[in-house]
């Protein structure tokens, strides 16, 4: 599943370790999400979708 995760994150100023902190998981968790290497949890997800502001069919694309 492709994503905007690292663009947004740039786009916001946050680092990898930030978002990590802010979702209260790992730093890889948050560059393997980027990469597209592991699809994160539904939850997760939700929260991602949260801290950005957005909906997750705009962060996440099949």
């Amino acid at each position: 599943m492709q994503n905007s995760l690292a663009e947004r994150r740039r786009h916001r100023g946050w680092s990898q370790q930030h978002l990590a902190e802010e979702l209260g998981v790992s730093r890889q968790t948050i560059i393997s999400i980027e990469k597209g290497r592991f699809d994160p949890s539904l939850p997760l997800a939700f929260a991602l979708a949260a801290a950005f502001d957005c909906a997750i069919e705009e962060l996440f694309t099949p």
